[in-house]
């Protein structure tokens, strides 16, 4: 079921709609938990915008949460320079840009253009996600040409590029030095 939420408390035309996974929290914040990688809160008091990750923090979450704030920053929502480190292990926050015409909401702005983003990534998520489930699939399931019976490679002593005797140290020097008591 959709549910439609309606910002503003005036009555004008609808320029444009979109569908996201929005939840407002009991102090009037706005959760957008729409991306794969982040979700993303407007603190509509503060005037901020929040990526916090979904999962553990890496490499992959801080690129996202660094395209979003590059997005919002190129389109004029979010003050330059703004973009730092939240008080949170993972999170990032920009200052929302305050809007100089009257009738244009700074909120309603913020939330259609996250949505953009939202919308730009996900190809890249498809893709991610049909590339893992077929790496899957041929893991669980290989073609006949990509996988052998049991026994049909015979056995031999010495396999491979770990070969029993030669030294696997650094620099080939691990036998050089020894300690005897």
């Amino acid at each position: 079921m959709a549910i439609k939420i309606n910002i503003t408390k005036d009555e004008k035309p609808v320029q444009a709609t979109m569908e996201l996974n929005i939840r407002k929290t009991l102090a009037g914040n706005i959760m957008i938990m729409d991306h794969d990688d982040i979700d993303i809160v407007l603190l509509p008091e503060q005037n901020k915008i929040i990526a916090f990750p979904k999962d553990a923090m890496s490499d992959i979450i801080y690129g996202t949460q660094d395209r979003l704030f590059y997005f919002l920053e190129k389109k004029g929502l979010i003050e330059y320079g703004s973009v730092k480190a939240g008080n949170v292990y993972g999170s990032i926050e920009a200052q929302i840009a305050t809007p100089v015409d009257e009738g244009v909401s700074a909120l309603q702005s913020t939330v259609y253009s996250v949505g953009k983003f939202i919308e730009e990534e996900k190809p890249y998520f498809m893709t991610m996600k049909a590339y893992e489930e077929r790496e899957e699939q041929e893991m669980l399931n290989p073609d006949d040409e990509d996988s052998t019976e049991l026994g049909e490679i015979p056995h031999q002593s010495e396999k491979g590029s770990l070969r029993p005797g030669w030294i696997r140290g650094p620099y080939g020097m691990t036998t050089h030095y020894r300690y005897e008591e």
